[in-house]
């Protein structure tokens, strides 16, 4: 039997960008409530270079079991190839974007980096009209992660980082700050807040004020030159878009009865001090949700929300993407091109 083949990333063992490798790899095989997407373009976020280091970051007894070759990536826009038979919310021709099978796909399930993805019909949604496939493609992930850390889970799986739900928080009259502003994540959560109604402070290098300040924050913060604990005080909810052990100096930024939600929450080591100062800390995992995509992409659609690219590369030169990433200070995504 003749084994269809397409142009994929694919690694053949951990380790840094160069392991990354342009080559043939099997097409998808359709299962029922799935459709065939060819790529048009990726949205590159931290999980896949996560797992292509091997998930080094996480304790140990949390490290997925990877099998090679692997195929990074989750963010994906394209056209509908093809679908499977019981699938009736979708036609071939359909432009879709969609964050694939995600956590599910930590191992290496998702397999974006490649010229055709098969989608659950359930993470999958229509592209907004109203943008191109690079933009569609550097949405799913860091907006829904937005989205699901500040105005609804979107689920009622059990959280694996905390023994209790995550629970976001009212943000019409609060004041919000978003740490890590300039980021993926952290872009759409200034966004977020200031539809919402929140009075939104960024903290960012100075170099992106100005971009910060078009998308809506009320002030600004360079921790370049200002620690913003000094300056920041009596804030109703951090959204910490950057996370770590830094996450431990916002807790003085923020008056009792405050949330911090570390988007990273490994390395936090205050809960004593937060519980002192009357604080809730808290996370969740991001999860696709097809839904949720499709009504946040009205908000793309009529701008109400606008995608901002940091650089571009082609498939081809994952590697070259995944250097820039880890040179850090991205403004925005990063995306590759793929048809």
């Amino acid at each position: 039997m003749l084994i269809e083949t397409m142009k994929a990333i694919r690694f053949h063992a951990f380790g840094g960008p160069e392991v990354l490798v342009y080559e043939d790899a099997p097409k998808p095989a359709l299962k029922p409530g799935e459709v065939l997407v060819r790529v048009h373009a990726v949205g590159i976020n931290p999980p896949d270079w996560y797992l292509r280091d091997g998930y080094k970051m996480l304790p140990p007894a949390w490290q997925p079991q990877v099998s090679f070759p692997a195929i990074p990536g989750t963010d994906i826009s394209g056209v509908v190839a093809a679908i499977a038979e019981d699938v009736e919310t979708f036609a071939v021709g359909d432009e879709v974007y969609a964050m694939v099978r995600f956590p599910g796909g930590l191992a290496g399930g998702s397999k974006a980096y490649a010229d055709y993805v098969s989608v659950p019909v359930s993470d999958l949604a229509r592209k907004p009209t109203g943008i191109d496939h690079r933009h569609a493609a550097a949405a799913p992930m860091s907006l829904l992660t937005a989205w699901q850390f500040m105005i609804a889970l979107g689920h009622d799986e059990p959280n694996p980082l905390q023994p209790n739900a995550h629970e976001p928080v009212p943000l019409e009259g609060k004041t919000v700050l978003v740490n890590g502003a300039a980021g993926g994540v952290g872009h759409f959560a200034v966004q977020i807040a200031k539809l919402k109604g929140a009075h939104v402070i960024a903290v960012a290098s100075g170099k992106n004020e100005q971009l910060l300040r078009e998308l809506g924050a009320d002030a600004f913060i360079d921790y370049t030159t200002t620690a913003p604990e000094d300056v920041a005080h009596d804030v109703d909810l951090v959204i910490d878009a950057v996370g770590g052990p830094t996450t431990d100096s916002f807790l003085r930024t923020l008056k009792r009865g405050g949330a911090l939600f570390p988007i990273f929450p490994l390395g936090f080591s205050a809960a004593e001090d937060a519980e002192k100062r009357g604080i809730i800390v808290s996370a969740t995992q991001v999860r696709s949700n097809g839904a949720q995509l499709t009504d946040l992409g009205r908000l793309l659609d009529d701008g109400t929300i606008r995608v901002v690219v940091d650089s571009t590369y082609p498939l081809a030169d994952a590697r070259k993407a995944h250097e820039r990433a880890a040179q850090g200070h991205i403004q925005g995504k990063i995306v590759l091109d793929v048809a």
